[in-house]
């Protein structure tokens, strides 16, 4: 499942985004206004899609997602209606990496929650001391755990823009103190429920984005609800619990391979100049391929069969 977005019979193609492809239904669908949203083995890295897929790398954000969402069920609704394959349900073809969902309108806002400190974040409190005008501690470095988990927002860039991490002010300011408020609790709770999950299976959730919208019906419309995919290696940093080390970069389940082949003077591309990546080497695919599997494997305990 790479490259262009499949034709989907009864599925009518409406966007694709940096990993995943968007249907909508041909004719009225009998679970109402709902969405196909397909998770592609596409991989993106400094805001560039690349040309080589990771086999398998859709299905495990998916089938990921889909074990976040049954865990979280208590804390909050989410936007799925069924991953179940059938003629109400997702296409044969895209069976084990697609969801059936509702369709919402979006938070215009990337909810982030953080409890280490590190990426974007670690930029901003090297500037000032601060992350999204939260002060933090003196003395803090790569990888240091946060007195208590902060949320961080960020505006929603467009395809090859970078998000910008904002105050919650200014969310409050875009969208409401009310929703600013709800969207913020909710974030907070679900890093809490997620972090402790994962550090008992070993993982470090370093820090997480969410998504949240209303549905237009459905038993939810117009709550808040849980939306996109949730808690993957995609979305989230989780780094193995045994090897964590404050002072420098930490070893991670998710591309991290891929931005350091891009990096290294091996794969001879300037990150500045308005050239593409070049095609990954076999190796790097590979051992990003086994790091997504090994997320999967250790967060739910049972292994994933993929081609």
């Amino acid at each position: 499942m790479t490259g262009a977005a499949p034709e989907l019979p009864g599925w009518t193609h409406t966007y694709s985004g940096k990993v995943r492809d968007l249907y909508v239904p041909a004719s009225p669908h009998p679970a109402g206004d709902v969405v196909l949203v397909v998770a592609s083995d596409r991989i993106s890295a400094y805001d560039h899609v690349l040309s080589t897929p990771v086999p398998g790398k859709g299905v495990v954000l998916t089938q990921l997602s889909l074990w976040w969402f049954e865990l979280l069920a208590d804390l909050l609704p989410h936007h799925l209606v069924t991953a179940e394959a059938g003629p109400h349900g997702v296409p044969a073809a895209v069976a084990g990496r697609a969801m059936l969902c509702r369709r919402m309108t979006m938070v215009p806002v990337e909810c982030v929650a953080r409890g280490y400190l590190t990426g974007s974040g670690l930029v901003e409190y090297r500037a000032g001391g601060a992350v999204c005008g939260i002060p933090l501690p003196e003395g803090l470095t790569d990888g240091s755990r946060l007195p208590e988990a902060i949320f961080t927002p960020a505006t929603k860039a467009e395809l090859g823009e970078h998000d910008e991490n904002v105050s919650f002010e200014r969310v409050a300011a875009t969208i409401g103190a009310a929703d600013a408020a709800a969207v913020r609790d909710l974030t907070l709770a679900v890093y809490s429920r997620a972090e402790q999950v994962a550090r008992g299976r070993g993982v470090i959730l370093a820090d997480t984005k969410l998504e949240f919208g209303r549905p237009f019906d459905g038993p939810d419309a117009g709550a808040l609800v849980l939306g996109d995919e949730v808690l993957t290696p995609d979305s989230s940093r989780f780094w193995p619990a045994d090897a964590w080390e404050p002072g420098h970069p930490q070893p991670s389940f998710d591309k991290q391979f891929v931005r350091d082949w891009l990096t290294s003077p091996a794969s001879g591309w300037d990150r500045a100049s308005d050239a593409p990546p070049p095609p990954l080497p076999d190796e790097v695919v590979a051992r990003t391929r086994e790091r997504y599997l090994e997320a999967f494997r250790l967060l739910t305990g049972r292994s994933l069969d993929v081609a």
